[in-house]
């Protein structure tokens, strides 16, 4: 089964010889050039429930503006907020109501544009001296002009995993809720991929962090760019020998584990599953448990 993710596919040409060309990206800063419509990092759709533009020439008056890349041939460009989104993702109610029916493109081209306008937004000073720095390189880079020093848009990479065990009760899988879930909402296990560590000693070192399970086996699923505010999700497999959970209580309020009949009733009931609600499907893990029903038999 092939994982096509949210926040994947877009069809920009991400034209990288033309940021290093300022003399170029000067050409393409035409007054009608497209300049994706947002209010903050909130995109505003038209009645066709499509991401919208504006012209590049009604940017806010001096407004950092960035080149996203070419679309057919066009040059798109975004207009950088005044302030980034330091809050957790799962606050972002407007922004979930606006995205929930976007094409699969438009979704993926504007959750790329919203990570590089928030990290643009939340690192005008240098880390290594403290000074202001300016935009470069149409917007994938940011210079500090008092060290020299160059920093770059960075993308953080999550191990998000199914923990599968096999046993006299058949295949179930592990899954859990933090505090600030919604109400009997389950999802994969994730965590932050630490200095050092291979993908595979994440998914391990999460695993037993959390729910003190041990892993075997781990094998990469598919991977999702998810842009609250720009991580990496990389959706792995493992296998457990052993079903008893010690949880960390500051990690999760919960964990189960689940049968494949539990997790089909899930997703034909939604709200109404007598076992639990199943991630949303902007989310991988909501594909990653669809993935699992594919390939296991039971």
């Amino acid at each position: 089964m092939s994982l096509v993710t949210p926040f994947a596919g877009h069809r920009l040409d991400r034209a990288d010889p033309i940021r290093h060309d300022a003399e170029r990206l000067a050409e393409l800063r035409q007054p009608n050039a497209r300049l994706l419509r947002l209010e903050g990092l909130i995109p505003r759709l038209g009645p066709d429930q499509r991401v919208q533009w504006d012209r590049l020439g009604d940017a806010p008056e001096g407004a950092d503006v960035v080149f996203l890349g070419l679309l057919d041939g066009e040059p798109l460009f975004a207009a950088v907020p005044t302030d980034g989104d330091p809050d957790p993702a799962y606050t972002r109610r407007e922004t979930w109501a606006a995205i929930a029916d976007l094409p699969a493109d438009e979704l993926a081209l504007y959750g790329g544009a919203r990570s590089l306008l928030d990290w643009h937004a939340r690192h005008r000073f240098c880390a290594n001296c403290g000074q202001p720095t300016m935009l470069a390189k149409g917007g994938w880079q940011r210079d500090c002009l008092a060290c020299g020093a160059a920093h770059f848009p960075r993308t953080d990479p999550v191990t998000i995993m199914l923990v599968e065990h096999r046993g006299p009760k058949g295949s179930r899988v592990l899954l859990g809720r933090n505090a600030r879930f919604p109400g009997r909402s389950y999802s994969a296990l994730a965590g932050f991929i630490e200095p050092g560590e291979t993908i595979e000693e994440a998914v391990a070192r999460e695993v037993f962090e959390e729910a003190g399970v041990r892993v075997r086996d781990v094998s990469y699923i598919a991977s999702q760019p998810w842009p609250f505010p720009s991580q990496l999700m990389i959706a792995c497999h493992a296998y457990a020998d052993d079903d008893a959970l010690t949880l960390d209580a500051t990690e999760l309020e919960d964990a189960q584990w689940f049968t494949r009949g539990q997790v089909i009733e899930a997703f034909e009931k939604g709200q109404e599953s007598a076992s639990f609600v199943p991630p949303f499907p902007l989310a991988i893990a909501h594909h990653m448990l669809r993935w699992w029903l594919e390939t296991n038999d039971g």
